[in-house]
């Protein structure tokens, strides 16, 4: 069996004297799509910082292609191949599109290629690469915001909350490029609050509350056994 890329092993992080990750233990098979799913408040956008080396663990262990990686800084998992995709977009308002993809281009890769992806995948942005990125649609920065993350040429993608308020058909739009990216062999890690979109393309899937994660399986799986906790009110 080949090593995952990523495995966290009883991995624990506290605010202050507030432990809010308690033991998590999640696997992301190479070339897997695993959805993390719960309800808001369960630990998931922590573990994401956590794995993400933008926040300390207490203990525990983050082994990223067989490699430890605990105390590692973001910029180093970054060249190794972990790229995150954070709550909130997280684009440039004040450039243009194709300024805000540019950008990414200091990391090794050309202009030309980083354009190529990211237009490729999101054709809307060729038509919007001239606008500024801040007067654009949630769902068209969600679209910017993925493709200057697929620039870096990850290994394994994290997509924080991708839905975080955006209309289901533009949802159901991002996912479908999900699978796209999950297709092409990119290890991918979705954490999300609403359950149904990500499990359509989840090759396996993971329920985290109260800290810790408290069930692991297929998708449908996942769908008959945890529905009360994971159907937090949205499709």
């Amino acid at each position: 069996m080949s090593i995952p890329i990523l495995e966290v092993i009883d991995l624990h992080a506290a605010y202050g004297r507030i432990e809010v990750l308690r033991g998590v233990n999640l696997t992301v098979p190479r070339g897997a799509v695993v959805a993390l799913l719960g309800p808001n408040g369960g630990g998931k956008s922590t573990l994401t910082q956590v794995i993400a080396g933008q926040k300390k663990p207490t203990s525990g262990e983050i082994h990223l292609g067989g490699v430890a990686v605990r105390n590692s800084a973001a910029d180093e998992l970054a060249r190794v191949g972990l790229c995150t995709v954070p709550e909130g977009r997280s684009v440039f308002p004040n450039l243009t599109v194709e300024e805000n993809l540019v950008l990414m281009s200091y990391a090794g890769v050309t202009a030309e290629a980083v354009l190529e992806t990211a237009y490729s995948y999101f054709p809307r942005l060729a038509e919007r690469r001239r606008q500024l990125a801040g007067t654009m649609s949630g769902g068209e920065q969600q679209m910017l915001a993925m493709s200057r993350a697929l620039a870096s040429d990850p290994a394994l993608l994290l997509l924080d909350e991708l839905s975080m308020g955006l209309a289901p058909l533009i949802v159901e739009e991002l996912y479908d490029t999900v699978q796209q990216i999950a297709d092409t062999g990119v290890s991918i890690l979705c954490i999300e609050q609403f359950a149904r979109t990500a499990l359509k393309v989840a090759d396996y899937a993971a329920v985290m509350t109260g800290g810790r994660i408290v069930a692991t399986g297929e998708p449908d799986e996942i769908m008959e056994t945890m529905s009360d906790v994971i159907l937090g009110g949205a499709a």
